[in-house]
């Protein structure tokens, strides 16, 4: 049988874990360990991933690793880095602390007869590993990476550092070797991502497995509907005057009489786009919408952030300043 690949998406008391590719050549332990999270409900972090290793190379205590951070366009705060190693049973560790441990980053490739396709190989971290951050557990050891790791990875997106591999019979897939069965790169982070916007959609956009979702979504945008051949007006922002006087609140409110408090109306597109802001409930009922678009109703253009108004009135026969929240809209959103 070939290469085993799923999808694996946790929850952590309610929160919605990352979707995680586990690639799991022989042992279901990944998948075990990944489970046990699952079922433990442990909070340590919003979004766990497990990284199977591209490449593995051991040899005495200097020890390679290379694995696909291609997800790192995704803004998220690293708390947590393992790398947990997979040990045959009854098996005694490959070698003893220090160890010196060099991380690459090397995106998955198809074709392994062309090495081009493998030109972003490059060194993340050079570090010692001591003994105080060697576990071991019932599968394995664990080594806690997190730091050495986290500063790695924050130059990614950047210009290669220095010892960048380029195409080189060094930029292959190499297994790992008894006594080890497996590599896996556990990574703890949190979200860091702009208020408002849903994670589930930022997570289906930028994922490949969403490729089909975003043909469906641009040939929309191509396509738009029309009503009497005019284009719908999608949801926005629009003003909206308040005077107190026509509410009768005009003897006790002493300033403003009247000020702009904008409102929201339009129509929210199907699918939903990361600009209206939609809650994660809106952006799955925009989708369903799409496809039974007679079974399910459109969501709702709707205020997704205000702000306060400070008002100057009486009460009791004494003049208060307050600042009333959500007074004023700022930005529209579906939901």
């Amino acid at each position: 049988m070939g290469e085993f690949q799923l999808s694996l998406v946790l929850v952590v008391w309610g929160t919605a874990v990352a979707a995680v590719p586990l690639v799991m050549p022989s042992s279901p332990s990944p998948l075990a360990y990944m489970l046990k999270l699952y079922h433990g409900h442990q909070s340590r972090a919003h979004i766990v991933r497990s990284l199977p290793a591209q490449d593995v190379a051991m040899v005495g205590q200097h020890w390679t690793f290379a694995f696909d951070f291609s997800f790192l366009n995704q803004d998220e705060e690293l708390e947590t880095a393992e790398l947990r190693i997979q040990l045959s049973p009854l098996a005694e560790a490959p070698a003893e602390a220090p160890i010196l441990l060099e991380v690459f980053h090397q995106p998955r490739w198809e074709d392994e007869n062309d090495p081009s396709l493998c030109l972003e190989r490059r060194r993340l971290a050079l570090f010692v590993v001591t003994a105080s951050q060697v576990t071991f557990s019932p599968d394995g050891m664990v080594l806690e990476v997190s730091e050495a790791l986290a500063q790695g990875l924050r130059p990614l997106s950047g210009p290669p550092m220095e010892g960048t591999d380029g195409p080189s019979p060094e930029c292959q897939r190499r297994a790992p070797n008894p006594p080890v069965s497996d590599v896996q790169l556990m990574l703890y982070s949190k979200e860091a991502r702009r208020l408002g916007s849903s994670t589930l959609l930022w997570e289906a956009e930028s994922s490949w497995r969403a490729r089909e979702g975003r043909v469906s979504q641009e040939r929309t945008k191509k396509f738009p509907r029309r009503r009497n051949g005019v284009e719908n007006r999608q949801c926005r922002k629009v003003t909206f005057q308040v005077d107190f006087n026509q509410l009768g609140w005009g003897s006790w409110i002493i300033y403003p009489k009247q000020y702009e408090a904008f409102r929201c109306e339009g129509e929210c597109p199907n699918p939903m786009e990361e600009r209206f802001q939609p809650t994660n409930h809106a952006y799955i009922q925009s989708l369903l919408k799409f496809y039974q678009p007679h079974l399910v109703p459109s969501t709702c253009c709707a205020p997704v952030k205000t702000k306060a108004l400070s008002m100057l009135y009486l009460e009791n026969g004494k003049v208060l300043l307050d600042h009333h929240k959500d007074m004023i809209v700022e930005e529209c959103g579906c939901q």
